[in-house]
């Protein structure tokens, strides 16, 4: 693959894992009233767009939450879960509607082998979820308690606190993912995707802005195009080069409703050689011009 590109400032603010002084790093749970408060704290507007660097599980009790997760709006009722994950753009509605539980997480707090269970890394994996309730209300209600009970960092208490959280967050991800009927809206929660699949999808995460050939990645990964193309279809349904280009279009859509930046900005932040390659492909994809879309999106919040 080619040299690094200078990368540019990012256009959508980052929203970096920041636990307050004596939270135990790695993961943090709080009711949603005490994440409004903390936003009112730092001065922080909920609807603005941000883009989590990790996992947010929103699990409702009471009322309706609304949430926009990359372009798509996503209601909230009681017994609903919603799963934002790192990298994700989301923009919170009125969290006043709605009373429940916030679970923020770090991918690496888990072991391998839960992470893959679970599923982390798909990220563009299911974001509604409705899990079977009394289970796993009962492994969050865990979780919280346990969060909320410990007051110290000194080890080894810190150590042992950490190794429960860990597996209580563990229990609770499977409960969500492997041992409930599966996410809102159909689907079900089956085998995870083979290595080659995996590897390719982080690699495609890590390298989509420098080049949109699968024969990059082949050789990059050491397997063939083909090989790549079957994995991919078992496990996303599309061949390799969708896959890809699937990423690239989420991207300039991410910039172009998020970002006030020229289309021709855009194309040079996702390696087009110019402004009308890189618009060429997006109308192919989405039907659309770069500026209709961001018209359409704009339009759409005001």
């Amino acid at each position: 693959m080619s040299p690094d590109p200078v990368s540019p400032d990012p256009v959508i603010p980052d929203l970096p894992y920041a636990p307050p002084p004596g939270v135990s790093a790695g993961v943090e749970v709080m009711t949603l009233a005490e994440l409004r408060t903390r936003a009112r704290a730092k001065g922080q507007v909920m609807s603005d767009p941000q883009r989590p660097g990790f996992h947010q599980l929103f699990a409702l009790d009471e009322g309706t939450l609304r949430q926009t997760v990359d372009f798509a709006e996503y209601e909230l009722t009681p017994g609903s879960w919603l799963w934002v994950r790192p990298g994700q753009v989301q923009q919170h509605g009125d969290l006043a509607a709605g009373e429940g539980t916030l679970v923020l997480f770090q991918s690496g707090f888990l072991d391998p082998a839960t992470a893959s269970a679970a599923r982390l890394d798909e990220a563009f994996g299911p974001v509604r979820w409705r899990p079977e309730g009394g289970a796993t209300r009962l492994a969050l209600e865990h979780l919280h308690r346990e969060f909320a009970a410990f007051t110290t960092t000194e080890a080894p208490a810190a150590v042992a606190h950490r190794a429960v959280l860990r597996h209580l967050l563990a229990a609770l991800l499977l409960r969500i993912t492997a041992l409930s009927p599966g996410p809102e809206g159909g689907g079900a929660p089956g085998a995870g995707p083979g290595e080659t699949f995996l590897r390719f999808r982080a690699a495609v995460e890590r390298d989509f802005a420098r080049t949109r050939q699968v024969a990059d990645y082949a050789r990059a990964l050491g397997y063939s195009p083909r090989t790549l193309s079957r994995a991919a279809r078992a496990a996303a349904g599309v061949g390799a080069k969708e896959f890809v280009d699937r990423r690239v279009l989420l991207e300039a859509q991410r910039l172009l409703a998020h970002s006030d930046e020229p289309a021709a900005v855009i194309a040079s932040r996702l390696g087009f050689a110019d402004a009308t390659n890189f618009s060429k492909f997006f109308h192919q994809r989405a039907g659309r011009t770069p500026g209709a879309f961001r018209a359409s999106v704009r339009g759409a919040d005001t």
